[in-house]
This record gives C-alpha cells, sequence and structure tokens, in this order.
C-alpha cells in the first residue's frame, strides 16, 4: 500500500478514535470495547483504562516468561483516559490506579471477551430460554481466575448502557457495556465484585436521553424498600431438606386429594418481635409452621413477594419477578422458609403476577426508552383500574421473561403452587373499558389472543417440568375450560377460584335471617355449574379490605349471631364441593378489616369467640382430612347430593358428600336463629349416624344445643330416601353426621 494511503487510514482511524474517546469521557459511548481494553498496535498492543478523578495510573504486566514489570500511564485525555504499550507476548495485565487517599489493584473489566454464548442469546431471543435467570442478571462467576461479577440486561433500543454501584461511585462513565447485536442484549464483567453489592443500570435511550437508574428486571436479590437498587445475589447452592416430601408432592396435589389453604399477607400476619417493621422469614417460621399444624391447613398461599415497591399494592404490583422481597430477609432464608414449611408437611403456594407491573421510573416502564416489556398504546398497554402496564405478551422476550420467572420459582424455591392473578384482565383486552377505549384482536374480537397463547405456553410448560405442580386461576368470568387442558381447548390450570360461589353465598349470609327464605337461590345456584371447572372456594383477602369490614362485621345480628353466623358460613363452605381457602385473621373472627400495616388480631385468640372460631376451623379441617367424603369427589356431580334444597319457610339445607368406599357425610344447615326440634332429614340407609360436627356445640361458642352425639335412622321415608333423622337443629348451625357403619 502506499505511504500516503496508509497515511490516510492512519490519520482516519486516530480520528475515530479520538471521537469514540470523546463519548466515553462524556458517557455516550456505545462501544467501550473499540476504546477500552488491550487492542493490537503494531509490534505491541496498547492498552487503554478510564479512571476519572485517578492521580495516577499504572500498569502491572506479567511476560511470557513469568516476569513482572510496571510501567506508567499515560494520560491521553484530561477527563482521566490513560494508555499504554504492553510487549505483544504479554500474558495479562492488572491496573494500580492511585485515588486521592491510596492506591487500587484493578483488573480491567475490558481485557475480558464476550461472556454469552450465541445459542443463549438466540434462546433468549426466542423467548425458549427455560433458565433465562442462568445468563440475565448479576451473577458471581470466575473468568481465567478471576473472580468477579456478570451484568447482563436486555435493552436493544438503548444507544449506551452502563452498570452503576457503590463500586464505581454510581457513575455511568465508568462502567459502559457490549452490546451483543441481534439480541439486544449488553454484558459487562467486573472483576472483584462480590454477592451484595448494590447496582442499577443507566441507560441512554435512542435520543440521547439519560434514564431514571433502572433496577435489573433479573435480579434475584434486592434492597430493603422503600429503597430500589438491585442487589448481587449469591450463588443459589441452599442445600434442601425436604425430599420427602417432593417425593410425595404428586400424591398430595391431586384433585382427589385435602386441599385447605390458608392465605397470608406475610408483612401483616404478625410484626416482628418489638412490634415494629417486618418479621425475618426465620421468626415467621418459628411462629407459622405450629400455627398451622394446629390449625390443619394443608397449605399456606403467600401474597405475592416478588419484590414490589409499594408495600400498599400487597405485592400485587411487582417490579423484580425474580426476587424475594428483601423485607423478610435475603433470598437463601425465603429458601430455608419453604424447606422447614415441608419438613413440617405443609405445602407453600405464592400469587404470581404476569398481569401488570407498575409504572414506577426505577422499573420495566420505558425500560429503554422505549416501551419494551408493556405495549406503547395505552389501548392494549395501560390498565385503567391500577393505573399500571400491561405485558406484551406477544414479545417474545417479554413471554420469556415472565415463563422463566415462573420455573425460577418452581426450581429453586421448591414452589408448590403459582396462583396467577387477575386472569380476567389479561384474557379479555376490553377488560374495564368502554367502547372506543380498547382495540380488538385481528378478528375483531375482544379476547386477548397473545394472552391466551400466553397460557398454553405456560401450562404446558409447568406440566412438562413440574407435572405436580399447582396452577391456580383468579379468573372472574365465565371463561370457558380454565382448567382443562391447552390440548382439549382450555387454559392449562389445575384450579379456579369460584367467584361466583363466593360472592352468591355472602350475599346470602349477609341477609337478615327473617328474609334469608327469599334467597335460597344464593345457596343452591352454584350447583348448576359446580363441575364445570375444578373449583377453590375462596374467603380471600379481597373481601376484608376497602371498606367491606371483616367476615364477622358484615354477618347480621348481634355479637353472638354474628359468631355462630360465621360458623355457619365455614361449615357449608369445608361441606360444598370444591375446595377451601381462608384469608388469615378469619380463624379469628377479627371485628376489623384487614390492614397491612398492622397485624391480625392475635387477642382474639384469649378471647372466648375468637378462640371459639379459632377451635371451629381446626375442627373443620381435622374433619376434612379424616372424611374422604368431604374432598375425594369434589370434581364430579357422583360427591354431592341435595337432600333438601327448598325448605324456604325453615331456611334449612342438606345435602350428602360420597366418595368411593368411603362413609358418606351428611350436611345440615339451619340459617336462622330458631333450634329446629324433631326436624326430619332424609338418609341413604339406616343404623346410627354420628353427630361429627356441630358448630353450635359449647367449646365453639354456641349454645351446645344438639343430637347427643348422634342419632339412629328411623325407618320412615323422606326427601326421596329409605330412612331418615328425627334431629335437633340448633339456631344458626351447620350439623355433619357420617354412618359409624354401613
Amino acid at each position: 500500500m502506499p505511504a500516503r494511503s496508509v497515511s490516510k487510514n492512519r490519520k482516519t482511524a486516530d480520528l475515530a478514535l479520538q471521537k469514540h474517546i470523546e463519548e466515553l469521557v462524556v458517557g455516550n459511548c456505545s462501544n467501550p470495547f473499540a476504546v477500552l481494553g488491550r487492542h493490537p498496535d503494531g509490534r505491541g498492543d496498547i492498552v487503554r483504562v478510564f479512571f476519572p478523578d485517578a492521580f495516577e495510573v499504572r500498569v502491572i504486566i506479567t511476560s511470557s516468561d513469568g516476569s513482572i514489570v510496571e510501567r506508567q500511564m499515560q494520560r491521553i485525555h484530561p477527563h482521566g483516559v490513560y494508555s499504554v504499550t504492553i510487549p505483544k507476548r504479554s500474558q495479562s495485565y492488572f491496573v494500580r490506579v492511585k485515588w486521592a487517599d491510596s492506591w487500587q489493584d484493578v483488573v480491567d473489566p475490558y481485557s475480558f471477551g464476550k461472556l454469552l454464548g450465541d445459542l443463549d442469546l438466540h434462546l433468549f431471543s426466542e423467548g425458549h430460554h427455560h433458565s433465562p435467570d442462568e445468563i440475565m442478571g448479576a451473577h458471581c462467576i470466575e473468568i481465567n481466575g478471576v473472580k468477579g461479577v456478570r451484568f447482563t440486561v436486555w435493552a436493544p433500543n438503548a444507544s449506551r448502557v452502563s452498570v452503576i454501584g457503590d463500586f464505581n461511585i454510581w457513575d455511568g462513565r465508568r462502567h459502559p457495556m457490549r452490546l451483543r447485536h441481534g439480541a439486544g442484549v449488553w454484558e459487562l464483567f467486573v472483576p472483584g465484585l462480590m454477592a451484595s453489592e448494590r447496582y442499577k443500570y443507566e441507560i441512554l435511550s435512542s435520543k440521547g436521553k439519560v434514564l431514571p437508574a433502572k433496577a435489573d428486571p433479573y435480579a434475584r436479590f434486592t434492597e430493603k424498600p422503600p429503597a430500589t437498587a438491585s442487589r448481587v445475589a449469591a450463588p443459589q447452592n441452599y442445600e434442601w431438606h425436604d425430599t420427602e416430601w417432593m417425593e410425595q408432592r404428586h400424591k398430595r396435589h391431586k384433585v382427589n386429594a385435602p386441599l385447605s389453604i390458608y392465605e397470608i399477607h406475610a408483612p401483616s400476619w404478625r410484626l416482628s418481635e418489638n412490634g415494629q417493621g417486618f418479621i425475618s422469614w426465620s421468626s415467621l417460621a418459628d411462629v407459622l409452621i405450629p400455627y398451622i399444624q394446629e390449625l390443619g391447613f394443608t397449605h399456606i398461599e403467600l401474597l405475592p413477594i416478588t419484590e414490589y415497591p409499594f408495600s400498599g399494592s400487597w405485592g400485587y404490583q411487582p417490579v423484580s419477578m425474580y426476587a424475594p422481597t428483601a423485607r423478610h430477609g435475603e433470598p437463601s432464608e425465603f429458601a430455608a422458609f419453604v424447606d422447614r414449611c415441608h419438613q413440617a408437611g405443609i405445602g407453600v403456594i405464592m400469587d404470581w403476577v404476569p398481569a401488570h407491573f407498575p409504572s414506577d421510573p426505577h422499573g420495566l416502564a420505558c425500560f429503554d426508552g422505549t416501551h419494551l416489556y408493556e405495549h406503547a398504546d395505552p389501548q392494549e398497554g395501560f390498565h385503567q383500574d391500577w393505573h399500571t402496564l400491561i405485558y406484551n405478551f406477544g414479545r417474545n422476550e417479554v413471554r420469556g421473561f415472565l415463563l422463566g420467572s415462573a420455573l425460577y420459582w418452581l426450581k429453586h424455591f421448591h414452589i408448590d403452587g403459582l396462583r396467577v392473578d387477575a386472569v380476567a384482565s389479561m384474557l379479555y383486552r376490553d377488560y374495564s373499558r368502554k367502547d372506543g377505549e380498547w382495540k380488538p384482536n385481528i378478528y375483531g374480537g375482544r379476547e386477548n389472543l397473545e394472552a391466551v397463547s400466553f397460557f398454553h405456553e405456560f401450562s404446558a410448560l409447568i406440566r412438562d417440568t413440574h407435572d405436580d405442580v399447582m396452577l391456580i386461576a383468579e379468573e372472574s368470568t365465565a371463561w370457558p375450560g380454565v382448567t382443562m387442558s391447552a390440548e382439549a381447548g382450555g387454559l392449562g390450570f389445575h384450579f379456579k377460584w369460584n367467584m361466583g360461589w363466593l360472592h352468591d353465598t355472602l350475599r346470602y349470609m349477609q341477609r337478615d335471617p327473617l328474609w334469608r327464605g327469599y334467597h335460597a337461590h344464593d345457596l343452591t345456584f352454584g350447583m348448576i355449574y359446580a363441575y364445570s371447572e375444578r373449583f377453590i372456594l375462596p374467603l380471600s383477602h379481597d373481601e376484608v379490605v376497602h371498606g367491606k369490614g371483616s367476615l364477622l362485621s358484615r354477618m347480621p345480628g348481634d355479637a353472638w349471631q354474628k359468631h355462630a353466623n360465621l360458623r355457619c358460613l365455614y361449615g357449608l363452605m369445608w361441606a360444598y364441593s370444591g375446595k377451601q381457602l381462608l384469608f388469615m385473621g378469619g380463624e379469628l373472627a377479627q371485628w376489623e378489616e384487614w390492614n397491612h400495616d398492622g397485624q391480625i388480631a392475635w387477642h382474639r385468640l384469649v378471647e372466648a369467640s375468637g378462640k371459639g372460631m379459632h377451635d371451629t376451623v381446626a375442627t373443620l379441617n381435622r374433619l376434612y382430612r379424616a372424611y374422604p367424603a368431604l374432598y375425594a369427589d369434589d370434581y364430579s356431580p357422583q360427591g354431592f347430593q341435595w337432600v333438601i334444597a327448598n325448605d324456604t319457610q325453615n331456611c334449612v339445607f342438606a345435602w350428602l358428600r360420597y366418595a368411593p368406599d368411603a362413609a358418606p357425610v351428611l350436611v345440615v344447615c339451619n340459617m336462622t336463629p330458631v333450634p329446629r326440634h324433631n326436624y326430619r332429614v332424609g338418609v341413604p340407609h339406616g343404623g346410627y349416624w354420628h353427630e361429627i360436627l356441630n358448630t353450635d356445640a359449647a367449646c365453639f361458642g354456641g349454645s351446645n344445643v344438639g343430637n347427643a352425639g348422634g342419632l339412629y335412622a328411623q325407618d320412615v321415608p323422606a326427601h326421596g330416601m329409605c330412612c331418615s333423622l328425627e334431629a335437633t337443629l340448633p339456631p344458626l348451625s351447620v350439623l355433619y353426621f357420617s354412618p359409624v357403619a354401613i
């Protein structure tokens, strides 16, 4: 090549380099590896580093023969860019920096090559990487004997992304990242960092705007709110002790197994020991596990624990879908909590929220300056009810983000079930919207086809990888086939909350008994559709907030009648077709509405009426497990038979529960405060019928009217049965009978 051409090319390269350096020092550099690190230059290699505010920088070189040489680096830009030429055959180098008060040895982050493999990036882009948590976020790793943290983040429309934290005084100029074109993933290995390091990402949009510092979407550990930084999680090496539970879990989760769930909001179940702040996972396990064992619930369900900034959202507005909230401790401490529950025979379900996310500036909203995780059009991407943003389920990387989150909790924390919140809001494009406020799908319909496809993929993935994990939908409409398999045209959930039963039953129970006879259909209508899905009967947190009052306060009558009515509600709920869920505090019959900043009414345990309700729930759970008729055929019409459904004058209801090869259970409800003597109830055969439950028993706080422990059936046909019991029905009570021998 002619000398003039070589000189021209050199000049062009120098100008390009100078341009990159200027971009670097002002924080606009999109390709820091073009400037920094080690670069061939004739017979030697040039090393460039960037240390604003440094007084002096030296390079320590390890030669090919093992000798160590120290050289002064030349400042080539007044704002802290340094350069030196080292021998081409040098094995490695590190940098020694003199600050105002000390010297610091630093391994150059820009001396390392690409960090993620092409296959991982391809699978990530396709939304088919089922462990994106292993490649994204912050990970403690070792490269060529150097320990540090690998940072990776998806921001395809950013012009520059930097990792910032305490380690670089939150200066976005100091650690700009490498862009892996095609995948839109930025990466950087920062030597010397360790677990617990605080960090965020500083992102420069394509228009050159510096965005608010962003928490890591894939963070597995965070600061305790209200602080919002992500933290480097320690390697996940928790040693589990729940082998027996995990081996038996598939049996416990069959539809013909007992399932009674205690729903808990961990921050307000019990405050910390000093009455202020949040209880730790360890302390929660100490008190919650024996309490659940005493009550007899098979599972607990945690309101969302994925990290969330606003405590008033109860966790339903999460920003970190991979991080257990730091309110109660570190991720390993949450794993230990689940482990202890399993060892005690208690399953752990968690609420999981793929329906929406908050618009907090440090979160996912406009993550790289564009609507990356959410729809750009507010008619598709904004929830008017909650002022939150809606995921773009049609985008591969977003689907992969959510699917990866679900799998992460199952794999790393042994979660036994996911209850998906607000499914209806995902399924309908016109959810809570008026005409003109929503966009139809490609066929002109109101169904969100992308969300339906997401649920198909979600349920199939869980079935294929964790077939013993429960998927539960909170779906408040009549969408068909929520608990049918995707192959059969359904969504693939195992259970669905029965919101219709909930509202009908509470409406009935809130009525004055004087008028209940006119509204018997509120208790009977549910059987028309009871077997269209596999239902859970939820007396959930939503029923004791926003001015609705507690369950007890919503019951009619004086204090005694309120407690009796609530015991009736529980008695009929535990005997109805479907599994049960009760929100914390309901077992104490607390008078006050739930307060997420307080704790449940523990003082009720030393009051007779509160202790009586607690013991009622414990007895119901004990009987529920002991009598298969109460659970084994929940989802078959053969498991339920009305005996009395039309006695509107006396407000008496009765039904039989059946199970194969098990004794039936007769349920009789008197929904008035008037005792009924010599009331005849049909039964399918003779013999002695043991009164296994009387919610009016004195030990529960009742008037102790009953049948002296049981009755012999008489050969008197009634209600289509060959025999009958002549029973005494206590006021506002539910009785269970079961034959001693068939």
